[in-house]
């Protein structure tokens, strides 16, 4: 009987907990979706270059081709 009592209240504070989130609204969603966007293309570019960079040096430096 205990175990019921338990999952009862664990149910009750969860409904509890979950009536105190606040959801982003639709115009602070996109927002962060398109600053993450950013971000990615940003780092990705970075990375590409970053990349080709070590490879000139270690193909021209280190192998001597």
């Amino acid at each position: 009987m205990a175990k019921q009592e338990n999952a009862l209240t664990f149910i009750q504070d969860v409904r509890d907990e979950t009536q105190k989130i606040t959801w982003p609204s639709r115009r602070e969603l996109t927002i962060s979706t398109i600053m993450v966007l950013i971000m990615v293309v940003a780092a990705s570019i970075f990375f590409l270059g970053a990349d080709a960079l070590l490879k000139m040096i270690v193909e021209r430096f280190l192998l001597g081709i």
